[in-house]
């Protein structure tokens, strides 16, 4: 089920069926167009299935927005090693949440998804890597890959094709930094957690050293669709280069967060004041993070015109990222809030590169010190170079998701870093036009 109320200016694509009765169930989905895109791929030319999803302009849902065709295309398929199809459902960026109602509500289609990819790479074998805490969502997907097996849905000579397909899922172990593909990767063959040098990409040299299908969750569960409507069809439900549609999780200071189904390109304030009925208590809004906390923040003067999709987010400085849009008000200490952010990459680095393991920690204590009220006037400047230095430095992206956010913080809303320093030092500063009284939360 949802976790809140469908909006009635949703294009339900991907969730259509979230609210059928068993959604997740073999039947449900068997009743509703389930494994008829499958059916149709064993009949079609690698090439062809590739064609298809460039005409869709699917790009890759987990954050780097990839077009999934082109990746597709990358893959060798006459090395003589065996390939692989991995699924990356380790959701863990801060504000986004809609891979796990996809392997709750509906993980048939995320399997069909990835029979496609295997299909169209001559791949025998398949891992859901999962984050380590979504037990639920783990014994979900496990629940319908027996299912389909006891249907000959997975297994052997499936639908008389002569092609065999197992599989699997692989519990991660709750790190962030195993939502990068290469440490995912390393992880799912039994070693540490940490990233690799690229290239070779995983498309070349992937899981156990062989060519590797690698995309989100909500990634492959919008393939099937796209086979049985085809690329065209999917395409125009976008805007150019950006097609389909998103499960866009929406929290923050709005009457109704949640995840919507929207199509890509929707217009961010219509989301805010018509999908989600407004910001909280009447306020106004200050910020926006629109693709999840490693995304640079908005301010509220650049969401008027914003369309919600990969390239226009880009053009506004910022990421469409895995879909997590952050709603903050007028009250919001954005100190507080940078402050929340850099605690979290600090953590969660791998402590693997030198620029990300000291950066983040040096970040984590002069913004702490900031906060505490403890902070000078170079500070601000130190954030700005600390976040500055580790930029392209290293060997994931996890340093940039560290510091991009922090620069925006910076350089958006640097005069609030200065009122702060000077309450924190009893000095009255002026107040910018049109600034509210900052809440220390």
């Amino acid at each position: 089920m949802r976790y809140n109320e469908p909006s009635p200016l949703e294009v339900r694509v991907i969730s259509q069926r979230f609210d059928l009765p068993n959604a997740g169930s073999l039947d449900t989905y068997l009743a509703n167009e389930g494994y008829v895109a499958i059916q149709k791929a064993v009949g079609m030319t690698p090439e062809a299935i590739i064609d298809e999803l460039k005409a869709s302009s699917l790009r890759g849902r987990g954050g780097a927005g990839f077009p999934t065709g082109m990746k597709w295309s990358f893959v060798p398929r006459t090395t003589g090693k065996p390939t692989y199809v991995i699924c990356n459902s380790d959701e863990s960026e801060p504000g986004t949440c809609k891979d796990r109602l996809l392997m709750e509500n509906d993980p048939h289609q995320l399997i069909e998804g990835m029979m496609i990819a295997a299909w169209t790479i001559k791949s025998n074998k398949g891992y859901v890597f999962i984050r380590g805490e979504y037990r639920h969502q783990i014994e979900s997907v496990e629940r319908a890959i027996a299912e389909a097996y006891a249907r000959g849905y997975l297994g052997k000579n499936l639908f008389g094709s002569g092609w065999d397909f197992d599989l699997y899922t692989h519990t991660g172990a709750g790190a962030y930094e195993c939502g990068e593909e290469s440490a995912l990767l390393e992880s799912l063959e039994g070693k540490r957690g940490i990233p690799r040098l690229k290239p070779p990409f995983p498309a070349v040299v992937g899981a156990f050293q062989s060519p590797t299908i690698l995309n989100n969750c909500e990634t492959f569960a919008s393939v099937p669709v796209i086979l049985r409507n085809g690329g065209a069809w999917y395409a125009a439900l976008g805007t150019p280069k950006n097609g389909g549609t998103r499960l866009t999780c929406v929290s923050g200071h709005v009457n109704k967060p949640g995840v919507y189904e929207l199509p890509m390109g929707f217009p961010l304030m219509r989301l805010i004041d018509e999908v989600c009925g407004g910001m909280r208590n009447g306020k106004k809004l200050k910020a926006v993070i629109p693709g999840g906390s490693s995304a640079p923040v908005l301010r509220a003067d650049e969401c008027s015109d914003l369309l919600l999709d990969f390239d226009s987010i880009a053009k506004a400085k910022s990421m469409a990222g895995s879909g997590g849009l952050v709603i903050l008000d007028e009250d919001t200490d954005i100190v507080a809030v940078a402050l929340r952010t850099i605690k979290f990459y600090a953590h969660e680095s791998c402590g693997w590169c030198i620029p990300c393991r000291e950066g983040t920690t040096w970040l984590k204590k002069v913004l702490g010190r900031f906060h505490d009220g403890n902070g000078i006037a170079s500070d601000i400047d130190l954030i700005g170079q600390l976040a500055d230095n580790m930029m392209g430095r290293t060997f994931c992206a996890l340093g940039d998701a560290a510091a991009m956010p922090t620069t925006g913080f910076i350089t958006k809303f640097r005069g609030e870093f200065e009122e702060y320093l000077a309450k924190s030092q009893g000095v009255v500063a002026p107040q910018r036009a049109g600034s509210p009284e900052l809440v220390v939360v």
